[in-house]
């Protein structure tokens, strides 16, 4: 029955989400506040009952009900409980349910966070997101209904989780990417409600503002969760391998990050409104490709869904109609949206607007590398592999440049800035960066120019980013008291700034100064790498909860002998699903990484073995919690507390039911 009762609870939710698209649309078209009233009821019953299905699979999975289709294709009996609750959403079904249950989860939010918000605004919002709600349930329940049952029979144990997907990392990567790539809805909603209302204006910005930068956040650690999962897992050792499913949640957040800088331009000047609409409307129809080609079977990946063309097709036709009705609208409300502000060529705005072109090229540039393959396969012109080479050899220049304008761009001011001032506070950035770029690879061993390039990028980031800092602290009374002044917003400019350099100075170091080697090894067996030794001592049986494995006793040992770290590499068999799986054995550090896969077995007891020596990879995870933690804090500033002023006269019942006005424009809070 409990299975049962989720179905229903996920058709009640789809029923809830129909009306909430139709009747507060109405109500804004009418004046009606009652009718829009009914929107944040709507949401939080929406919600209420996806949350409830989404339970009832859960309590499914922890029970063992083979007699659910899913479950017994995705569960077993020995799967620990972690496992089987991760196991929720460890396949097609069930990872659609965890993003409509998100997305619910997002529409809520905006009802629960919006109260200071006009409520005809309220009302158009909530009511896009129950369209999009309306779409994935009808998804679910259409072609990916997570309730089937086997009946009359069903198996006594379940065919097990993939192997892969029993790891720490299917707890946290989906539903941290979901939450980006979902997140992107609300910032979609906000823009076709300021085009349905014709008020796209500082304010429409600066209420979807906050909203975009935390599903960016999000984004942010969703894709570095993903990438450190495939480094640790895999067993090959590499951090970012240009496959296509990593392709799909790489876009939406470099268009997410040319959305949120021009959020910025258009709450400070009122300009780039036409260009911010677009951008949202393209981040969410990322978000939604990247569905498309995780679940429509196009792909052949470890990261995909084994799903049959009837989900593509659906999914496909949704991003059809979401596009085409999101620019038809566009179509009709451009001439309204355009802005006529002065600025400069040296301004923030033109800075701004290069980034904004930088990142999106970028982002088409994914975009082709990862369809065109697809679309010559499909039309029968034969088959075409577009690796890391085209990637790194477009990626690398872009960034540059990028990184070049970003260390300009912090200088600059809104409207004008005098380039004398600008050659003023950045020469000795400029210098210092050059000269440390150019001694530091020799520090790490030989001089290679695509290090030297990384390294001056980052370092011209980090230098103008402190000599902006220190401008503006040093202007305060005391240092002290210049940081407590420095608005949250700033703070996590900042840190968003320096998280991008630290990436960058990951990358470039792991990429040129990487060491491994392939070798067959037994017991007793050593090799010296760099300033370290790896000896494998034994080989050791192990049995886990669902498997056996062949675990390898490896000591590391630095130049003077002295024991350094024990690795504890692994190949894992389990068996249920009769897989072979490859655990890797690594020592972390802030500066290098020891890594040790085991191969195959050999004869006479040896093992192929890979070893790995990894300069600075965690840089690259470490620049990715500077730059979400820094969204968060920005998002804390005090700007986007709101204040309302009295609201416009209305044809009936001129307030909600709290007393809400209908519509008014915000303020800055006191």
């Amino acid at each position: 029955m409990i299975p049962e009762l989720g179905h229903l609870a996920l058709i009640l939710a789809l029923c809830l989400a129909i009306i909430l698209a139709i009747v507060p649309l109405v109500g804004s078209y009418i004046r009606d506040g009652g009718w829009m009233g009914y929107a944040r009821p709507l949401a939080a019953g929406q919600f209420a009952l996806t949350l409830l299905s989404f339970l009832c699979l859960c309590w499914a999975f922890v029970a063992n009900d083979f007699s659910v289709a899913y479950v017994a294709n995705h569960s077993n009996s020995l799967l620990p409980i972690y496992y089987r609750i991760s196991a929720v959403w460890g396949g097609h079904e069930g990872s659609l349910l965890l993003w409509v249950l998100i997305l619910t989860g997002w529409t809520f939010a905006v009802a629960a966070f919006s109260r200071q918000l006009p409520l005809d605004m309220v009302a158009r919002v909530l009511s896009v997101m129950g369209m999009i709600s309306i779409g994935f349930m009808f998804f679910v329940l259409m072609t990916s209904n997570p309730f089937d049952r086997y009946l009359p029979h069903s198996p006594m144990d379940g065919t097990d989780l993939n192997p892969l997907l029993q790891d720490i990392g299917l707890i946290l990567h989906p539903p941290m990417l979901y939450m980006g790539y979902v997140g992107f809805s609300v910032a979609f909603a906000f823009a076709i409600a300021a085009l349905m209302s014709g008020r796209l204006d500082a304010a429409w910005a600066r209420w979807s503002r906050p909203w975009t930068t935390v599903a960016w956040c999000f984004l942010t650690m969703g894709i570095a969760l993903g990438s450190w999962w495939a480094y640790y897992e895999l067993g090959w050792g590499g951090w970012w391998f240009w496959d296509p499913v990593e392709n799909a949640s790489f876009m939406p957040w470099l268009a997410g990050t040319a959305l949120m800088h021009s959020l910025a331009v258009t709450e400070k000047r009122g300009i780039f409104k036409s260009w911010t609409v677009l951008l949202a409307i393209f981040v969410f129809s990322l978000s939604l490709l990247g569905t498309f080609l995780v679940r429509s079977g196009v792909l052949t990946s470890v990261h995909a869904f084994a799903s049959d063309p009837t989900r593509g097709r659906f999914v496909l036709a949704l991003l059809g109609v979401t596009v085409g009705a999101s620019l038809l609208l566009y179509a009709f409300r451009a001439p309204t949206v355009s802005g006529r502000v002065s600025y400069k060529f040296w301004s923030r705005e033109v800075f701004l607007l290069f980034n904004n072109i930088l990142l999106l090229v970028a982002t088409v540039t994914v975009l082709l590398g990862t369809l065109y393959p697809l679309a010559m396969d499909a039309l029968d012109m034969g088959k075409l592999s577009i690796g890391p080479p085209y990637f790194n050899m477009i990626f690398v220049p872009l960034t540059a440049i990028l990184s070049g304008l970003l260390g300009v761009g912090i200088f600059t001011r809104w409207k004008s800035t005098d380039p004398k001032v600008l050659l003023r506070e950045l020469w000795l950035a400029a210098v210092v960066s050059i000269v440390l770029a150019l001694a530091l690879p020799f520090w790490f061993g030989e001089f290679r120019f695509q290090v030297f390039l990384g390294l001056l990028m980052a370092l011209w980031i980090s230098l103008a980013t402190f000599r902006d800092l220190w401008n503006k602290v040093q202007r305060k009374a005391g240092v002290a008291a210049g940081v407590r002044q420095l608005s949250r917003s700033y703070v996590g400019m900042v840190l968003g700034h320096l998280g991008l350099a630290i990436s960058i100075v990951g990358i470039c170091l792991v990429s040129n100064y990487n060491v491994e080697r392939d070798m067959r090894m037994a017991p007793g067996d050593a090799v010296t790498m760099g300033n370290y030794q790896f000896r494998l001592k034994e080989i050791r049986h192990v049995e886990g909860p669902n498997y056996v494995s062949d675990q390898g006793y490896v000591e590391v040992l630095d130049k003077d002998g002295d024991l350094v770290t024990v690795l504890l590499p692994e190949k894992r068999n389990y068996v249920v699903s009769r897989s072979i799986m490859t655990e890797a054995g690594i020592s972390a550090g802030l500066f290098r990484d020891l890594y040790v896969a085991m191969g195959e077995s050999l004869d006479d007891g040896a093992w192929a073995v890979r070893v790995h020596y990894k300069p600075f990879v965690r840089w690259i995870w470490l620049g990715a919690i500077f730059m979400s933690v820094g969204g968060v804090i920005a998002v804390m500033d005090r700007r986007y507390r709101l204040k309302v002023k009295p609201a416009v006269k209305a044809r009936a019942n001129p307030q909600g039911p709290a007393g809400e006005p209908l519509s008014a424009e915000p303020t800055k809070a006191g």
